[in-house]
């Protein structure tokens, strides 16, 4: 089909710049371009990101996906002053503006309409954007499904249990919440700041759901049959393209597969917290100490300066059995042998990757839906535990580790993440139910 003409289908992604949202978007969008080699991609996020993203073209990207600059909303002459949430609320700011611009120069580079919008969730004014288009609005949820059911069912969960509620009143109304409490649930749906910037699109966000041709999530239905169940009857149609274990190998300059071959099997603490924030140095300092009290060997995916941030003399003290890094293959470290408990703050990708390698984990939310995650590990699927407090403490980590890697409790906690890890395994074969879903994806973006 000769580019530019009018039967060329051509899909405009609308990623959404902070945190690790644009990453699997993209990662997604290249699974859509493998799969239908007839259709083209423009890929529409910031120039920071997009420069981060396309650094590294492989044929596919050059010819089939074609990266368009989204405008920042940042002044000139911003000095980042570290707040995370002052760039988000800017960009929010220039949005729909920003990516309406962005739109006119994909068609004018690529030569052709857009045909579909496939979306971050976020971005929820697509849903206005795609139907003054005229074409499907297909928004991308990158996390789990539980979440989104938050954000879809807002109005309810207010209107029953009003706002800023005791905090261990729980969610029993909604199919499949009966263990979640109100301090589980992300800050701005019933707590906090409700008409905060965040928040307020967050709401929007879970209003205009319904409006969308397809909403597709990054969950396997078997994680969460009840909650993807009531999803369903809240959308027109729901699909859910979770592919958790990796395909393609990654790099490892550090030697940590080679350094976790030296080790017994479900023997060693893994390490790693967001690449956004970080917990308190305070609680780096605890967890160090309670990872040098039980002489474990220990893989720690460590931001920053080691030497000056945890305390004087550990890396050498512990350098006979621990190791730390500032980068690790993290889906290929959780799947080895080795690899006895992850020490996570329980973002959505981490509690995936853990859940695929089999490993059980100990959690440290920082923000967003990552204390939801931890309270389903623990208390939906039983395959981890939060921290004492919900906070670091030397006392704390030396406990929450014993237990998972030295009790019966540990023990039935490795059992039933490796039947959860064998249903997303089942759920990426021919017939399994991401596989189907994805299949359906496709016909709608080439049918558009």
């Amino acid at each position: 089909m000769p580019e530019g003409s009018s039967t060329q289908k051509h899909v405009a992604a609308l990623a959404f710049p902070f945190g690790t949202h644009a990453t699997p978007m993209l990662n997604l969008v290249r699974r859509l371009s493998s799969a239908v080699p007839d259709v083209k991609f423009s890929f529409l996020c910031t120039a920071h990101v997009n420069e981060a993203l396309f650094s590294k073209k492989d044929e596919l990207d050059v010819d089939k996906i074609k990266p368009v600059n989204v405008d920042s909303g940042l002044p000139e002459g911003f000095q980042f002053r570290g707040n995370p949430e002052e760039p988000v609320e800017y960009f929010l700011k220039a949005t729909p503006g920003n990516f309406e611009r962005a739109l006119k120069t994909a068609v004018a580079e690529m030569g052709t309409e857009v045909s579909c919008l496939l979306t971050d969730a976020f971005l929820w004014f697509s849903a206005e954007i795609a139907e003054s288009m005229r074409v499907p609005w297909i928004p991308y949820w990158t996390s789990g499904a539980r979440s989104l059911l938050l954000h879809v069912d807002t109005d309810n969960i207010r209107q029953i249990m009003g706002v800023n509620v005791p905090e261990n009143k729980t969610l029993d109304f909604l199919p499949g919440f009966s263990s979640i409490r109100a301090k589980d649930l992300p800050e701005g749906i019933i707590s906090g700041d409700i008409e905060g910037p965040f928040p307020e699109m967050l709401h929007k966000l879970g209003k205009a759901m319904p409006k969308a041709t397809v909403v597709v999530s990054n969950h396997i239905e078997e994680l969460d049959l009840t909650v993807v169940e009531t999803l369903k009857s809240r959308l027109r149609r729901f699909l859910n393209i979770g592919s958790f274990t990796s395909t393609t190998s990654q790099p490892d300059p550090h030697g940590c597969l080679q350094w976790l071959n030296q080790r017994e099997k479900s023997s060693v603490v893994y390490i790693s917290f967001s690449t956004v924030m970080a917990p308190p140095a305070a609680e780096l300092t605890a967890l160090a100490e309670g990872l040098e009290e039980l002489g474990l060997p220990f893989l720690w995916s460590f931001r920053g300066n080691a030497e000056e941030q945890l305390p004087k003399g550990f890396v050498e003290r512990t350098s006979a059995y621990g190791k730390l890094v500032p980068w690790t293959p993290q889906p290929e470290v959780l799947a080895h042998s080795s690899v006895g408990v992850f020490v996570t703050h329980s973002g959505w990708n981490s509690v995936t990757e853990s859940i695929a390698g089999g490993v059980p984990m100990v959690c440290r939310p920082i923000f967003g839906d990552q204390t939801l995650n931890w309270r389903t590990v623990e208390a939906v699927w039983g395959i981890g535990l939060g921290v004492e407090g919900g906070k670091l403490t030397k006392d704390g980590t030396v406990t929450a580790l014993k237990v998972v890697l030295s009790s019966e409790e540990g023990k039935r906690m490795r059992e039933k993440v490796g039947v959860l890890k064998e249903l997303t395994i089942k759920a990426v074969e021919a017939d399994g139910s991401s596989t189907k879903d994805f299949k359906a994806l496709v016909e709608v973006v080439t049918k558009s």
